[in-house]
């Protein structure tokens, strides 16, 4: 291996980048709880995967609708508000499940599209702030192990929240799902007070063409939709949150179906999963300080596509290994793409990262997966985040010929 190639941060960025950090693991938790959140509505409402599928749906559009201004709410503000901001949307969420009780599926819905709203303003704000608190050539590499804390949230949640949910499944009783929001919420809640007492360094450029296109709000996101390679990185993301999201929703009906486990052991082996996922990123913000970002990125795109042939394939049992082996490869896919597509932006990152954080509005791919399982088989539906992946495949192959005529130069 190459020799490594910097810090990870410096200590003018240490307290900072620890404090985002924390928001990585809030926005992992709530986000994982909607992978077992699915089949819970499933067993309690009696309805199918693709109606549960709406909870993807109504969160994930709220990122869609708000990415846009919540970049421009911290282009204005900076990043310290747009994080106290989105915690405060995001405690009024959960803490909207106390009312939503009463109103059934739907009333929960609007909380998580609330929920969604806010956590936009988090990820809009913590991605690109964790990329700029160090070395320009290590922002990959520490985008990656401040993911590893998100992936931490995703498995707690599904362990923690699915055993409650799935109790039943035991002989114990079935959990409320009001209880999880309601705690999480009084934490956000604490959370955000922090954040409104601490500061957080504004990072700022020299690159006065950057300057000049970012004065002009919609000026500076023509510019980056003038960029191919923002573009491409844009798709690429995107392609990656239609594979991502829809394998963790549908991974507990996928095996449940099958007939090899009930609801809770499912639950448990996708908590088992993201444990994986987690490590994954720990070791790529490792292997990132002496491999660069690029050919990581191409190996594993490679490995995710591997697994989603083998799922496809349906060889039993060892497709539920590919499966979760599919999470150890996919698992430095979005810190690596996001810091790829924002690298060099200068004072175009703020906008970027805003157009960047539209792209969960793929987890409304699982309504179509959801679909496509009521009506053909367990199996077929892994088509479409195959199709993300190889997405994802070739974006790494052009970044890795991109970054080679550099170099060469």
């Amino acid at each position: 291996m190459k020799k490594s190639r910097g810090s990870l941060t410096t200590r003018q960025y240490l307290v900072p980048f620890v404090l985002i950090t924390t928001l990585f693991f809030l926005w992992g938790f709530a986000r994982a709880i909607l992978d077992v959140l699915n089949k819970h509505f499933q067993n309690t409402l009696d309805i199918s995967i693709t109606q549960s599928a709406l909870i993807q749906v109504t969160t994930y559009f709220g990122y869609f609708l708000m990415a846009i201004p919540a970049g421009l709410f911290i282009n204005r503000h900076g990043y310290r508000r747009g994080v106290v901001f989105g915690l405060l949307l995001f405690a009024v969420g959960a803490l909207s499940f106390i009312p939503a009780e009463g109103f059934g599926f739907y009333g929960f819905l609007i909380g998580l599209f609330v929920i969604g709203c806010g956590l936009t303003f988090l990820e809009t704000a913590a991605n690109p702030y964790s990329t700029e608190l160090g070395p320009k050539e290590t922002a990959s590499s520490r985008l990656n192990l401040s993911q590893t804390f998100n992936g931490m949230g995703c498995f707690m949640a599904t362990l923690i929240v699915g055993q409650f949910l799935f109790s039943s499944d035991e002989g114990g009783e079935r959990g409320n799902v009001v209880v999880p929001y309601v705690v999480m919420g009084i934490i956000v809640l604490v959370i955000a007070a922090v954040f409104s007492k601490v500061q957080l360094p504004e990072i700022s450029h020299d690159d006065e063409s950057a300057k000049e296109l970012s004065n002009a709000e919609n000026g500076g996101v023509m510019a980056l939709l003038r960029n191919r390679l923002f573009v491409f990185g844009l798709l690429a993301l995107l392609a990656y949150e239609v594979a991502e999201i829809s394998i963790n929703s549908y991974f507990v009906n996928f095996v449940t179906s099958e007939g090899w486990m009930n609801d809770l052991d499912a639950s448990r082996i996708i908590s088992l999963a993201l444990v994986i996922f987690m490590v994954g990123r720990f070791i790529g913000s490792w292997i990132m300080r002496y491999m660069r970002a690029e050919a990581l990125l191409a190996w594993c795109a490679i490995g995710t596509v591997v697994c989603m042939l083998i799922v496809l394939l349906d060889f039993g049992r060892i497709s539920v290994v590919a499966l979760v082996l599919n999470y150890l490869f996919e698992a430095i896919m979005f810190p690596t793409i996001f810091s790829l597509a924002v690298r060099d932006l200068g004072n175009l990152t703020k906008s970027a990262a805003s157009l960047l954080m539209m792209t969960p509005i793929g987890g409304c791919a699982f309504l179509l997966m959801g679909y496509i399982a009521d009506h053909t088989g367990s199996t077929l539906p892994f088509i479409l985040p195959l199709a993300g992946y190889i997405v994802v495949m070739l974006y790494a192959f052009t970044t890795v010929r991109h970054k080679n005529a550099i170099v060469s130069k």
